[in-house]
Parts: C-alpha cells; sequence; structure tokens
C-alpha cells in the first residue's frame, strides 16, 4: 500500500516513493532518503510535506513547541528561481499553524546556497554537528544547526 496524504491545504497527495525519487535526484549523501523512510513520515500525524509539483517540496514537524525542518529538496533544473525561498515560507507558516515559537535545521556547513537561503529566512547558526554528514568519498561535513523564533499567527 502507498500512503498517500494532504497534509497542508491546498497541497496534492504525494506517495513516499515520488519523495524518494525526487530526494534522490537532490542530495548526493550515501544514502539519500529511501521510500521507507518517507512512508514514516507521511504516516507521522506531526509530520507535514509542502509540494510544489513535481520541482520540489519540504518536510516538517512540529512537537511541543518546536517545528524541525526535516528536509528541503528542490530538482536541479529548478533551482535559483525562488522555489526554496517559497516553501521555507510556506513552512514558517505551517509552523505558526502548529504553535510552534521556534523553528530549526540541520545543513551541510559545505552547502554555501542553503545557509545563505536560512539566513535570508531568517535563521542563524546556533550550534555545530562535527562530521554529522558524509560525503560520497567517505568525507566527513559538519552539521549547521540553524534557528529562529516562529511569530504568531
Amino acid at each position: 500500500m502507498r500512503p498517500r496524504r494532504r497534509p497542508a491545504a491546498g497541497d496534492p497527495a504525494v506517495t513516499a516513493e515520488e519523495l524518494a525519487a525526487l530526494h534522490g535526484r537532490c542530495f548526493t549523501t550515501p544514502r539519500p532518503w529511501d521510500a521507507a523512510a518517507f512512508a514514516g513520515f507521511l504516516a507521522d500525524p506531526l509530520a507535514f510535506v509542502l509540494v510544489e509539483g513535481d520541482a520540489g517540496f519540504i518536510l516538517g514537524r512540529a512537537v511541543a513547541g518546536e517545528a524541525e525542518l526535516l528536509t528541503l529538496a528542490v530538482a536541479p533544473e529548478a533551482r535559483r528561481r525562488g522555489l526554496g525561498r517559497r516553501l521555507v515560507a510556506r513552512f514558517l507558516y505551517q509552523a505558526r499553524l502548529r504553535r510552534a515559537g521556534t523553528a530549526f535545521l540541520e545543513v551541510a556547513a559545505d552547502n554555501p546556497a542553503a545557509i545563505a537561503l536560512y539566513a535570508k529566512a531568517g535563521f542563524a547558526e546556533s550550534g555545530r554537528r562535527r562530521g554529522y554528514y558524509r560525503t560520497p568519498d567517505g568525507a566527513r561535513v559538519d552539521a549547521l544547526v540553524m534557528a529562529r523564533a516562529v511569530a504568531a499567527a
């Protein structure tokens, strides 16, 4: 059975397989998230996915007053067109609706485009996880933890 979910008003239902396929095109980590991982998130009542057609999606979770941006995937051919910015704005709106006071995320320290995107959205570095990510060649890359306040809706 392929779980479908419409977690945010106006977003089309999406399958775990569709999310995994796009995620695999967007990330070069040794193990992009697979369909089973996405199926788990789609089944989680605290998680939400916001979809922009076949071009991208953002996956988040809100619990105990915090919203976590779990992953943002924008197809390579759709980058640098404002889609990531729109998805982050929609994530923050959903965080407000879910009464989160803080939003946070992790981003690879060697991804300046993503770091700049999140900084423009008001996120600031709040911590660092040394060697958190592994590149395809086995090198370790730090994860920056970034956070920001979420304004009341």
